[in-house]
């Protein structure tokens, strides 16, 4: 009696090796043993902007977060979410709360807008681009 191979159809891939689209982001660089990279400067994040003009404007007017809240009819510990950067805040939420604290949200979004003019000034005296300077006008970014 005689041994026949399985019958197994070759293995044939879907696209050839040299046909595959190269990765849309390259690996990152792994620095040499024992040196750490130097850090880049992090952009400021808009939520984070925003909830720190929230949270400054309600100190200065002395409120209690819970105040504000009740106000703006939105939960306490969200509010507190977005005035820590944690929580993306949509315009009805950012409207309500700038209501609350009594300033329109035309003027949150330009005291917004003025903070990262600011956070960008200090980043082209350390050397970074000056972007958002050179508009001169409102800048938002999403």
């Amino acid at each position: 009696m005689s041994e026949r191979a399985p019958n197994r159809a070759p293995v044939i891939p879907l696209r050839p090796p040299a046909a595959r689209p190269a990765p849309s982001r390259p690996a990152p660089e792994r620095p040499a043993q024992g040196r750490t990279p130097a850090a880049a400067p992090r952009e400021p994040l808009w939520r984070d902007l925003v909830g720190d003009v929230l949270r400054r404007e309600r100190q200065a007017q002395e409120r209690t977060l819970q105040d504000v809240a009740d106000a703006a009819r939105i939960s306490m510990p969200y509010l507190s979410e977005v005035e820590r950067g944690r929580k993306e805040a949509s315009s009805e939420i950012l409207a309500a709360a700038a209501q609350a604290l009594g300033i329109g949200l035309g003027d949150l979004l330009s005291l917004v807008q003025d903070e990262l003019a600011r956070t960008a000034a200090r980043g082209a005296v350390r050397g970074r681009g000056t972007s958002v300077l050179r508009h001169g006008g409102l800048c938002l970014a999403a």
